[in-house]
């Protein structure tokens, strides 16, 4: 028997920059809800890896709400920060999720770690996780990575979180400094929607 498509989905995040791009790449035909109908509270992120926070997420809104939901764990590694900030990309930006601060404790990491790291390329990536979950129990977790470098400077004000200061693999632009459209071709959620694509 074949996969009923979805036809409403809950977005299990509470994030805005998040829920505007999933609900860019969702088709248009799909019915949404989010936070902003439920007022649900986030669940305690108590995962050690994006695919347990990301599952864990979509579980609980699923739950609450009793319908489909789609969540996501995403964030960025740097690897001469042994891949920090990972997991915890949204903690650095603190309780008010302020990623000035985010970025200025990435900057001074980075400098801790080497003082001549601006003409080095000091390599980064993009992680996200989705999952479905459906009130049945039936879950799909799929993973999309993209990989790049980290800017010596901030540059840029589109897109959200650390957005403003990587440079894809390919680039010389910040995800910041890209138009949405373009950005949606070749990041992380879109490559991990790619492979959930198929349930819509």
């Amino acid at each position: 028997m074949s996969q009923k498509k979805i036809k409403e989905i809950f977005i299990g995040s509470n994030n805005q920059g998040k829920l505007k791009e999933i609900e860019d790449l969702l088709p248009k035909n799909v019915k949404i809800f989010s936070n902003l109908d439920f007022k649900i509270l986030s669940p305690k992120e108590t995962g050690n890896t994006f695919h347990q926070n990301s599952f864990l997420k979509a579980k609980y809104f699923s739950k609450k709400t009793k319908k489909i939901c789609l969540s996501d764990d995403s964030g960025l590694e740097i690897d001469i920060l042994n891949k920090e900030p990972g997991i915890y990309s949204a903690d650095w930006a603190g309780k008010k999720r302020n990623f000035n601060l985010a970025i200025k404790k990435v900057y001074r990491k980075i400098l801790s770690k080497d003082k001549y790291w601006k003409n080095k390329k000091i390599k980064a990536r993009f992680i996200c996780v989705l999952t479905i979950y459906w009130p049945n129990g039936k879950f799909s977790s799929q993973i999309g990575k993209v990989e790049g470098r980290i800017s010596n400077i901030k540059r840029g004000n589109n897109g959200f979180g650390y957005d403003p200061i990587f440079i894809p693999d390919g680039s010389r632009l910040t995800f910041g400094e890209m138009k949405p459209k373009n950005k949606y071709k070749i990041d992380h959620r879109f490559k991990a929607f790619k492979k959930i694509k198929k349930f819509f």
